[in-house]
């Protein structure tokens, strides 16, 4: 039932599209000629009608009702159409400028087309104004997150805080690229090639890291111990050596290396470098540097240690003159 709304509402292929206009202007004519007062005198004979009230429905009215609705939905959303497609037309304006026209373009397009319809109607918007106290509690109840989610993608495009193209970060680990955000979620997409519909409240309502807000830069950290009877110097310059030599490690700010603590077993550096462009990913850069620093170690004999366990075996012998009484 919904994909027949669809296609009547906002045909996409051009032949549905031409069909209902050839079925529109037909009976356009019809109705301008007078062939249709017959049928409209019969469709609103009282043997088809029923009363709610002081109010008379026929199944003529009932009928102009359906066909205007689909009338005026129909011409909305090729205005619409038309309107998106010339607005993301404008190169110069950024990304989240054409989308937050176009969401306004489309509200004033629709809001108008339900005007039109009411008032071809002869709907009295006046009476109305009755069923306002049980229109706004079904909004408050029904419809709160639908309409929660579209104001929050309307701050969304206000405060420009997630836009297209941005790396971001979910408490849920979710973490992905901005593809789309539209009235009710936004589209990310993660490394592993998948699409998350996301609601847009969770962008105003939780924790989001934004990696790319203010720049593409991102810092990548790692932690490597020496053996202590290594030259702790030579392993510091190693270390930032291997993070300097790297052709995606920046220049400002510049690597940075720190003695962080003496461990159990061995002496524990962290090493700091940043990447120009956090889009291109991390764990390459972060690959190579941990490569690079493993072959610098073994060429200047600097250890990399590892935990060891000293393990006494006693023979069925020693256990015996262990509980000999001396």
């Amino acid at each position: 039932m919904r994909k027949i709304w669809t296609v009547l509402l906002k045909p996409r292929a051009w032949v549905a599209q031409v069909l209902l206009a050839l079925l529109v202007v037909a009976f356009l004519s019809l109705g301008f000629l007078g062939y249709l007062k017959p049928l409209q005198a019969f469709l609103d004979s009282n043997a088809l009608a029923f009363t709610v009230g002081e109010v008379r429905f026929s199944a003529y009215l009932l009928l102009k009702a359906v066909l205007t609705v689909i009338i005026a939905f129909w011409l909305a959303g090729i205005f619409a159409e038309f309107g998106e497609t010339r607005i993301k037309q404008l190169t110069k304006l950024k990304a989240s400028n054409r989308a937050l026209l176009t969401k306004v373009f489309q509200i004033l397009v629709y809001f108008i087309a339900l005007l039109i319809t009411l008032d071809v109607m002869s709907i009295d918007l006046t009476g109305l104004a009755i069923f306002s106290g049980a229109v706004g509690i079904g909004v408050g109840f029904g419809l709160q997150k639908i309409t929660s989610n579209f104001m929050s993608g309307l701050i969304l495009l206000f405060e420009k805080s997630v836009e297209e193209g941005d790396l971001v970060e979910l408490d849920s680990n979710t973490v992905g690229f901005v593809r789309q955000t539209g009235a009710r979620y936004t589209l990310v997409e993660t490394f592993e090639g998948r699409e998350i519909m996301i609601p847009n409240e969770d962008f105003i309502t939780n924790r989001v890291t934004n990696w790319t807000y203010s720049n593409n830069q991102g810092r990548i950290d790692i932690n490597i111990g020496v053996s202590y009877g290594s030259d702790l110097d030579t392993a510091y310059a190693l270390i930032l050596e291997a993070a300097q030599e790297h052709p995606r490690c920046s220049r400002s700010p510049g690597p940075e290396c720190f003695l962080v603590d003496y461990g159990e077993s061995s002496v524990d550096f962290t090493l700091y470098f940043w990447v120009d462009n956090i889009i291109d990913g991390r764990k390459r850069p972060r690959s190579d540097v941990l490569f690079s620093i493993w072959r610098k170690f073994k060429e200047n004999k600097i250890e990399i240690p590892f935990p060891q366990r000293d393990l006494h075996i006693k023979t069925p012998q020693a256990l015996t003159d262990q509980e000999t009484p001396t």
